[in-house]
């Protein structure tokens, strides 16, 4: 088997295989007998951080119609396939990466590896389907404009990112989608669906040296597109704008039953040593009915229909935010609330308690986010394409025990300093929490 190079970590009690093989393609594979399913994923460098302002949406059209349809097989043909033997292939698209999903028992798992390889070898992208899928979008989008979060939370991201990739939409605008074509899927699949370019993470009932095998079997003689001195087209990387924050307010007028109220704030990428104080801070702050903003601004107070924080994962510059819905009455209350209390963070330490407690959760879900063969296919796949390792598996807990309180106050003094505004409610309601600003 022509494997580049191969070597086995031991990490959390489960040994992990990582390939190299000799086209490029980095396996992982994960012997977990513990049920009779095998789960893979592949991770593609590419996604909404690839696009150009013109293309917005290509990557999650792309991974509506890459399964329907390959240059021997129709869609219903694949459809049929995978149904007939209670198995799931499926696709998806992120800001950072395109994902490839299967999951069978462990009896057909070479079939379908062997049609996972066709559908993403050879995709038709047949002109009904991508017509159908670009309609499809058109509504989403259309939908999403008549839904007050999903406004604030994308004019909230447009003016924190300004022409950097992460500020478009993951759907595209009704103009870029409109406007995407067979030819722009053909373009991207040949651009960024290459062997070298690529992570798969298999685990499951399968020995790993025979998970590799099969890799190998089915994608081993793909080649990434060569130029004439017969050296690999050099991937093509994206240039992403440095970023530096002017904190502004952004405002839409929506006659809704409630308003909507975020601050934004520009945070790091995953490598970053504040990474994770910041998850910390996010779990304190923001994350399910024990967190301060649910006690303080729902409990307490009752201002809140809905009242959260998010921090999400990103290979470049990511960003926090704290949101609320409330009342139209309570925009401008909801409003100082929210910065008062993403406020008190610089200038209130948290207790030992309140960490420790941000610490456990924090780690305790983590820990249920790796019960099943996709959940941890999925983590160490993820963590191989942001370039951590699949080391970062035991890193992550010991990172969160080094935080201190001293350092998560400093972090939340670095970041949280003058946030980006987003609001979206009636007249009424921005009128009030305009004048809070």
């Amino acid at each position: 088997m022509p494997v580049k190079h191969s070597v086995a970590h031991l990490l959390q009690n489960r040994t992990v295989h990582r390939a190299v093989l000799e086209n490029g393609i980095v396996v992982l594979a994960v012997e977990n007998p513990a049920a009779d399913i095998v789960a893979g994923r592949i991770f593609i460098q590419a996604g909404s951080r690839y696009e150009s302002p013109e293309q917005a949406g290509l990557s999650h059209l792309m991974a509506s119609v890459i399964t329907k349809g390959t240059d021997r097989l129709s869609s219903q043909e694949i459809a049929e396939q995978v149904e007939s033997v209670g198995a799931s292939l499926g696709a998806d698209a992120a800001s950072d990466y395109c994902l490839m999903s299967l999951k069978t028992v462990s009896a057909d798992f070479a079939e379908m590896l062997e049609l996972m390889a066709e559908v993403m070898r050879s995709p038709a992208f047949p002109e009904a389907e991508v017509e159908l899928e670009r309609r499809l979008t058109l509504q989403g989008i259309r939908s999403m404009q008549e839904q007050p979060f999903a406004v604030a939370n994308s004019q909230l991201r447009q003016t924190l990112y300004q022409n950097h990739p992460y500020a478009l939409p993951s759907l595209g605008t009704e103009e870029t989608a409109a406007k995407l074509t067979q030819a722009d899927l053909q373009r991207y699949h040949q651009t960024y669906f290459r062997p070298d370019n690529l992570v798969f993470s298999i685990v499951g009932r399968i020995a790993s040296e025979e998970a590799i095998a099969l890799v190998d079997r089915f994608f081993g003689d793909w080649q990434p597109p060569q130029q004439e001195n017969g050296q690999p087209v050099p991937l093509s990387i994206p240039h992403t704008p440095t970023l530096a924050s002017h904190p502004e307010r952004v405002v839409t007028v929506q006659d809704t039953q409630q308003a909507i109220v975020m601050l934004g704030y520009l945070a790091v990428a995953v490598d970053s040593p504040d990474h994770m104080a910041l998850k910390l801070l996010n779990t304190y702050l923001g994350n399910g009915l024990s967190s301060r903003l649910f006690v303080e601004l729902r409990e307490k107070r009752g201002l809140a229909y809905e009242v959260s924080a998010f921090y999400p994962t990103r290979a470049d510059v990511s960003h926090f935010v704290a949101y609320m819905g409330t009342a139209p009455d309570n925009a401008a209350i909801a409003l100082d609330g929210l910065r008062h209390e993403v406020d008190r963070l610089r200038t209130t330490p948290l207790t030992a308690e309140e960490l420790q407690s941000a610490k456990n959760k924090l780690l305790g879900q983590y820990a249920l986010g790796k019960q099943t063969n996709a959940q941890i296919a999925q983590i160490f796949g993820w963590y191989e394409t942001l370039g951590l390792g699949i080391a970062f598996d035991e890193q992550f807990q010991q990172q969160v025990a080094d935080v201190t309180v001293e350092t998560a106050q400093a972090v939340a003094e670095r970041y949280f300093v003058e946030p980006y505004v987003s609001l979206v409610g009636s007249e009424k309601a921005v009128e009030l929490a305009a004048a809070a600003i």
